[in-house]
């Protein structure tokens, strides 16, 4: 077993004060400092204090220890044996260090991956995170950190798995479409903070026009000879929806449909997926979204 400690800091020009209170809302549903949407977002059992447990991601942990507005340090659920711990440091000049450490003891095999893959991906998110709070906290990041191709491609086998589910309930518009459709499914993939809940976002999930819109569903669509179909997008219960029924007309309809049916499944979680990814990476981060409700408010995370 090996120890590995990986160490992060970055010297803001903001009090220990501001930068701590912005810590003290990590998991909180208003989060200004994880990294979502483009990354899974930190989430709890309960809110941030000694003995909540939970993660990001596949990443499991809970608190361990827990000083408002200076220090939370996260315990990783066994068997993975360490912790990592963000702390905000007061400096002179109204200046303060922010620091993140992660402390693992490693097997040759784990040792392996995080020398080759998982460092990658932890230390971009760690930079993210004081992106977000050097950008609420002074209003701007002097050097953002940039996304490596492999940290990209990590991030799309990250991203969220579309699952079938039944025709949703609130998809009136799919299921008015055809008193009796010859076929129908359903697949549906869950929202991360900070994207968009305007079903009209969601509008380039298929490449065909818009035939009726009712609140938060849009109905897409496509007659001809031998079948019509209406695909039905409805952005609700913080999930996305893409569900499509079918109308078959003959035997060629028929025999047309026969073939494409093996395919749909797979298409159809893709393209949902390819649309999911596309805006969860255009989302506004966390330090913007919380810059533009402190300015909604009349508030700053300045000085």
């Amino acid at each position: 077993m090996r120890t590995v400690r990986n160490v992060h800091e970055r010297i803001l020009d903001a009090p220990a004060a501001a930068v701590g209170a912005l810590v003290d809302r990590l998991s909180a549903p208003d989060d200004p400092l994880f990294p979502s949407p483009a990354w899974a977002p930190m989430a709890f059992d309960r809110p941030l204090q000694t003995g909540a447990a939970g993660g990001h991601g596949p990443v499991r942990y809970e608190v361990t220890a827990y000083e408002p507005g200076r220090r939370v340090r996260f315990g990783f659920t066994p068997p993975v044996d360490g912790f990592h711990e963000i702390t905000v440091e007061p400096l002179a000049d109204g200046r303060c260090r922010l620091r993140h450490v992660l402390e693992s003891r490693m097997g040759p095999v784990d040792l392996l991956m995080w020398t080759l893959v998982i460092r990658r991906a932890h230390e971009t998110v760690v930079e993210e995170v004081f992106d977000n709070a050097e950008l609420v906290a002074t209003g701007a990041v002097a050097r953002p950190v940039r996304r490596s191709a492999l940290v990209r491609l990590l991030m799309r086998a990250e991203s969220e798995k579309a699952t079938a589910v039944e025709l949703p309930a609130g998809a009136r518009l799919a299921r008015g479409a055809y008193e009796r459709p010859d076929f129908s499914d359903a697949w549906q993939i869950a929202l991360r903070p900070g994207m968009p809940r305007d079903v009209a976002a969601w509008r380039d999930v298929l490449p065909f026009p818009v035939v009726a819109r009712e609140g938060a569903e849009l109905l897409l669509g496509k007659d001809a000879g031998h079948l019509d179909f209406r695909a039905s997008v409805l952005v609700e219960d913080e999930r996305v929806t893409l569900s499509t029924v079918v109308r078959i007309h003959n035997r060629r309809g028929r025999l047309y449909f026969a073939v494409v049916r093996r395919f749909h499944p797979r298409a159809a979680r893709h393209m949902l997926r390819v649309a999911w990814r596309r805006l969860a990476l255009a989302a506004p981060s966390a330090g913007a979204r919380e810059r533009e409700r402190a300015g909604a408010t009349g508030r700053t995370g300045e000085g």
